[in-house]
Formats: structure tokens, sequence, C-alpha cells
């Protein structure tokens, strides 16, 4: 039985490409508190004043401190994870982005939340799965998404 929230959930390689085209989300809401923007910022050497200096940012372009386009990024694994779930596996693999578009600034305080596409799952051989997965991270009350990403991970079952 899959985990609460979790709307796609996948054993095998069969299974995952049984579902190519299937949408996912949305997920729950994830708050970007400043807390999160600072430790970001501290673990990338990142400490431009539009992320970490909120007094200096509230007169800026964005009105408040914002999280790096990386920050968001880096979240999709995680939030992408709260809806999809694959099991049965013996490794897998972040494989990296094609496409990444840092569509709107996330504004420290919003709320982020994903919806995510299979786009593919091409096998590798050797009991390898290739899987792509177009993922749009929403920000509550936006017009516009944060960041669309595809993203490849690589399963060997």
């Amino acid at each position: 039985m899959p985990a609460a929230g979790i709307q796609g959930s996948f054993g095998s390689a069969a299974e995952l490409r049984a579902a190519v085209g299937d949408e996912f989300g949305p997920g729950e809401w994830l708050v970007i508190d400043q807390d999160r923007i600072d430790a970001f910022a501290a673990a990338t050497n990142d400490h431009q004043w539009i992320h970490v200096d909120p007094a200096r940012a509230a007169s800026g372009p964005f009105g408040a401190t914002i999280a790096h386009g990386l920050l968001i990024q880096s979240l999709v694994p995680y939030l992408v994870g709260r809806i999809v779930a694959v099991t049965g596996f013996r490794m897998a693999v972040n494989y990296g982005s094609d496409r990444v578009r840092f569509v709107t600034p996330v504004r420290c305080g919003a709320r982020i939340r994903a919806r995510t596409r299979l786009l593919a799952a091409d096998d590798l051989g050797g009991g390898g799965l290739a899987v792509s997965m177009r993922t749009t991270i929403e920000i509550d009350g936006g017009e516009r998404p944060a960041v669309v990403v595809d993203h490849l991970g690589r399963y060997y079952f």
C-alpha cells in the first residue's frame, strides 16, 4: 500500500513503462522559509543579498528575499517522492537534468508543490531503465510556475 499522498507506485520496469504519459500531482505544499534559504546559501556559498538580506531585499525588485533557483530545483526529488514511489530496484541513480527553466522567483514564505509527468522509460539492458520526468513546481497563488525541469533517473531492477 503506497504512503499517503502517493499517486503513482511502481515496483518494476514494466510498471514504469506502462505509465509513460501519465501525470501525477499536485503534491502537498512546502513552505520555503528564510532558514531553508540561508542553509542553502551557506552550503553553496551563494550569499547574494536578494537571498539572504531580508531588510535590503524588502526594498529590492521582489519585495522580499527569494529562494535560489537551484534550491527549488534541488527539492524536485523530495517533492516528486511525495507523489511517486518507485520500489523494488536494486539501485537508483540521479542522472541529471535536460531542460531547466527558472520561470518565476519564489519569495520567502511562499508555498510550492510539484506535478510531474512520466515522459519516457527506456530499457538500458541488464535490468536498467532510463526514466525521464517533466516536473513543474507551482507557487501557491502564482500564475506561472517557479521551475519546470526534465529530470533523468536510472533504475536498475
